[in-house]
């Protein structure tokens, strides 16, 4: 029997664990005899607690699957979180041991850098899954500074688990010249996976968007949708700089929905400071698994990914998502294989800058592309095409069958 342990660095009601780990957890399963078990590390942030019934129904359903959940407690970096990260070590140490754990497969270089401490002590092979750069990336979104003590170890711990890791499979091909020049790293067994999306979830229903539009009262309405953070390594402002334009491109036909956990408060500050019309903008946190039924509504999406030079480098799971919608897409330039597509494939608009004149060109685009007919279909068909999950499956086949 040969177990596989798993490690993510979040919580498990977290979208990264629900979207963007566990689907693939269950593709790997499927690629492993029906008898072994996956240990799936979480740690859980105060933000996404779970009760202890909570946990036990989500471990119970797994558990039918030969998947165990293990959870550990988030801290804050400092003195303690190193301590407490000691003990973790030990313990799964001791239990790639006692249940014949033959891979250690990490989600990303946080979780890797634990992968890489244990594949030192227990001299199983490494797998870094969703691989990109993530320490550089922390520097230039501003939330780290390249002086500071957790920049410089998860810097060194990256150079450190990508000369260790026996297969890699990164976010983007650019990530084999990325290691080659900033870890001094080639290697022998390199795969590449973007953000995969799940194509029967996301599916557009075009009797669902007409009845919904009817129910809200938005019948005739233009409707942008953005669903994710602002600030970190999104846009902030620029993001509100773009809804005052298309609001006045649009006029009283420009609806968005913003589903984001950002403070009410703090919206509807920019909302005056930019003179934006209220009643335009509907703000709302929406749990993940209800997400696509504000999708169905909209006509376009928004992916305000800072345009720093590391996010060439990964690839976000919300353009997978909008385009398995049929959604087109304005997106910064230079993210990952994302902004090349959607330019290639003629499916949204790439700014060239954060101006008001390249927002002016965006809605343009945008009303251009909507007004055209299929072109919902042409957009999925580019999620079937770049975002299958049979793009994971024939990965996850070559490692472990």
């Amino acid at each position: 029997m040969k177990n596989v342990l798993i490690l993510t660095y979040w919580s498990y009601k977290d979208a990264l664990v629900q979207t963007y780990t566990l689907p693939y957890v269950q593709i790997i399963k499927k690629n492993i005899a029906p008898d072994c078990k996956i240990y799936l590390l979480t740690i859980e942030q105060a933000f996404f607690k779970m009760n202890d019934e909570e946990w036990e129904e989500e471990k119970n359903k797994l558990k039918q699957n030969n998947i165990i959940l293990i959870r550990f407690k988030y801290d804050h970096f400092g003195l303690k979180m190193m301590l407490r990260l000691m003990k973790l070590v030990v313990n799964l140490a001791k239990l790639i041991r006692k249940k014949n754990i033959r891979f250690i497969h990490a989600w990303c270089t946080p979780a890797g850098a634990l992968g890489y401490i244990l594949s030192i002590i227990t001299s199983k092979p490494l797998i870094i899954d969703s691989y990109e750069p993530h320490a550089q990336s922390m520097i230039e979104n501003g939330t780290w500074k390249k002086s500071g003590l957790k920049y410089k170890l998860l810097f060194w711990l990256e150079k450190k688990q990508s000369k260790r890791a026996k297969i890699v499979i990164a976010l983007t091909e650019g990530m084999r010249d990325y290691a080659l020049k900033n870890y001094n790293t080639t290697f022998q067994k390199f795969y590449v996976k973007p953000a995969l999306v799940n194509l029967q979830k996301f599916h557009r229903n075009p009797d669902l968007y007409k009845e919904m539009r009817e129910k809200e009262g938005l019948t005739g309405k233009v409707i942008g949708i953005y669903a994710g953070k602002l600030g970190g390594i999104y846009l902030e402002e620029e993001v509100f700089d773009f809804f005052k334009v298309a609001s006045n491109y649009w006029n009283d036909k420009f609806q968005l929905f913003l589903l984001t956990d950002k403070n009410i408060d703090n919206v509807n500050a920019f909302i005056q400071q930019k003179n934006i019309p209220p009643d335009c903008i509907h703000t709302l946190f929406v749990a993940y698994d209800k997400i696509e039924h504000y999708y169905q509504m909209a006509d376009f999406a928004i992916n305000p990914v800072k345009p720093v030079p590391s996010k060439r480098y990964c690839t976000s799971i919300k353009d997978g998502e909008y385009w398995a919608m049929g959604l087109p897409v304005i997106i910064t330039k230079e993210i990952a294989d994302d902004s090349d597509i959607i330019e290639k494939e003629d499916i949204g608009y790439v700014l060239k800058d954060l101006s008001t004149a390249e927002y002016q060109n965006a809605c343009k685009k945008i009303d251009s592309l909507i007004n055209q007919k299929d072109i919902n279909t042409k957009i999925r068909n580019v999620a079937i095409q770049y975002r299958s999950f049979d793009i994971a499956n024939n990965i996850y086949e070559k490692i472990y069958n």
